[in-house]
């Protein structure tokens, strides 16, 4: 889904009700605050209830943050930029991602309202448990996790420039997955899948245009 021009200001607006819209909104903090606590009772419950020993539980919570770095590159490769000629799916998927490139200064769209959010989190819970029983409890806490550090790294790199030199080149990625091309610079949180599948921009070959970043950073 590829827009002419970037649009500096303003947010979409996605549905005609008022209240259907102001729920696509939210602050990163308001998604920390639902999930931090779960994320620590999952893992006192995996200890206390279910036995399980602290170095079992660290060895899967971490594997699960792994495993959403895999995630996020897949969805947003595959899902979030799907090509179809169907007027409803591209509908879904402007709604989904696409609102967040035509308006990349939006702060409120970065990460998944809170409703849709805890709907899509229930039936993310629902089907690891199918396949993992109790070990859900240490695995979805650190997949969870993966999605805060995500939408966190998201909202930085639209909001800062980047804190340490060696982070530069993931900065770097995701400006030019925005106005270079959305077929390359799918990883946000980490550029280790984009590596693995030769999605990663050659940054030595790319000229950094100050203009264009600037038109993707939000107003101060």
């Amino acid at each position: 889904m590829k827009f002419e021009k970037i649009k500096n200001k303003g947010q979409a607006r996605l549905f005609e009700s008022r209240y259907l819209e102001m729920l696509t909104k939210t602050h990163p903090l308001v998604i920390w605050g639902m999930y931090l606590p779960l994320i620590g009772y999952s893992l006192y419950y995996s200890h206390s209830a279910l036995g399980f020993s602290i170095g079992r539980i660290a060895l899967v919570f971490f594997g699960a943050m792994f495993f959403w770095s895999f995630f996020e590159y897949i969805m947003h490769r595959f899902i979030f930029h799907m090509i179809t000629e169907s007027p409803r799916m591209t509908r879904f998927i402007y709604v989904l991602h696409g609102n967040h490139h035509e308006y990349p200064r939006d702060k409120q769209r970065l990460f998944m309202p809170p409703v849709p959010s805890l709907i899509l989190a229930s039936a993310i819970f629902g089907a690891q448990y199918i396949f993992l029983g109790k070990f859900t409890f240490m695995f979805f806490p650190g997949f969870l996790l993966g999605y805060l550090m995500y939408g966190s790294m998201h909202y930085a790199i639209h909001a800062w420039n980047p804190p340490f030199r060696f982070m530069k080149p993931l900065w770097r990625n995701h400006h030019l997955h925005h106005y270079k091309s959305e077929d390359k610079g799918f990883g946000v949180s980490s550029a280790f899948w984009d590596r693995v599948f030769g999605t990663f921009f050659d940054l030595e070959k790319e000229k950094e245009d100050k203009d264009k970043v600037k038109s993707l950073m939000f107003d101060k």
